[in-house]
């Protein structure tokens, strides 16, 4: 006896999908796979700011790698994709803080080095910026001068590590006033041909944000005298205080934009003693960034209620800054960057125009070949 079994056909076993659905499959997967990329890989950016000029320059289109130092598992992790903090159009936050996970990060292919040009989240305090979770702060770029266990100064200007003069970026700037002799206006075309603009009226007197070749430049220029800020501006020289510097003591402290007293920069698992002449320096470490309460006086520091002479670092932490040295806000007013902080290194430019038009030479170029 041959038994036969009924089958349906495989367009009634399995119906066709509409066109509909198949845009929306391949919507939420395109979706899934830029949030994982972003998240774990790589991720675009955009220089808004000139504190890195000329080594970064507005407008320079560029990638961040995540992968460098380690990729940070999403603290926050219910966000809109593809928007960082605020919802564009509608304004408003683009994330929930009902779901909070604590800071891990991946292994990556190296650490921090000096000198390498380091996203982050901005770490200072301010009323909106503070109630954000850390990786939905705003994205910071500059240039990581001191590494844990570092100790950094500056003495007008010049960076020192560990007591030795550190490396200078090439396209370091500083500011300088330029004015010419008779008082006759230089040409502001010369100037855009150099690559240098000015928003001053008064051409014959200028301060302008200057890289050493962009001085022996002006200095061909005749009848042009250029004298660095620091010469004409005393404070800078007699090293005077300023409250606006970290760690915002000027009692024990003579920092200021161009001048800082010696410092050691946090490494995790290092312990320091404390006192009252450098509990400032490290009074946002142990509570803000470490979760502990602090009070001092003049006979006594108290960390968590328990009278202390010595502190453990937690973490490691990173001092960063500006090229553009004197347009730059940076660790120089608000101290340290943690770890926890750390968004990833700047790689490579894709694209960027300036007020010539687009930037030829920096197109699809390494950060580091731009800076040799």
């Amino acid at each position: 006896m041959n038994l036969q079994f009924w089958k349906k056909k495989d367009t009634e076993e399995k119906k066709k999908k509409s066109a509909g659905r198949e845009w929306l499959d391949a919507g939420i997967f395109a979706v899934v796979a830029a949030t994982l990329i972003r998240t774990f890989l790589f991720e675009a950016y955009t220089i808004p700011t000139p504190s890195m000029e000329k080594s970064l320059m507005v407008n320079d289109y560029l990638f961040v790698s995540k992968m460098h130092y380690g990729a940070r598992i999403p603290m926050t992790p219910l966000s809109f994709p593809f928007v960082h903090n605020t919802m564009p159009l509608v304004g408003g936050n683009s994330y929930s803080t009902a779901v909070q996970w604590d800071y891990k990060r991946l292994t990556g292919l190296g650490s921090i080095e000096r000198f390498d040009d380091v996203v982050f989240n901005y770490p200072a305090d301010t009323s909106l910026r503070d109630s954000r979770p850390i990786d939905k702060k705003e994205n910071y770029i500059k240039r990581c001068v001191g590494i844990p266990g570092d100790t950094l100064s500056m003495q007008k200007a010049e960076l020192y590590l560990n007591g030795q003069p550190a490396y200078s970026p090439k396209y370091k700037q500083l500011k300088y006033y330029v004015r010419t002799i008779n008082g006759q206006d230089i040409n502001s075309e010369i100037l855009a041909d150099l690559d240098i603009y000015a928003d001053d009226n008064a051409m014959n007197n200028l301060v302008l944000n200057l890289t050493e070749g962009d001085v022996e430049n002006l200095k061909k220029i005749p009848n042009t005298l250029i004298t660095v800020l620091g010469e004409a501006e005393p404070s800078l020289i007699n090293n005077t205080p300023d409250p606006n510097c970290f760690p915002f003591d000027t009692l024990h402290f003579k920092n200021n934009v161009d001048n800082f007293d010696p410092f050691y920069i946090p490494e995790k698992g290092k312990t320091i003693q404390l006192s009252t002449d450098n509990i400032a320096l490290y009074a946002d470490v142990i509570t803000k960034y470490e979760g502990h309460s602090l009070s001092y006086d003049s006979t006594q520091i108290l960390i968590d209620g328990t009278p202390q002479t010595n502190y453990t670092f937690a973490m490691d932490y990173y001092w960063m800054m500006g090229d553009n040295r004197h347009n730059s806000l940076d660790s120089r007013y608000w101290g340290f960057v943690p770890e926890d902080h750390i968004v990833g290194k700047a790689w490579f430019i894709w694209f960027s125009y300036g007020k010539k038009g687009i930037r030829w030479n920096r197109l699809f170029r390494g950060i580091k070949a731009l800076e040799k």
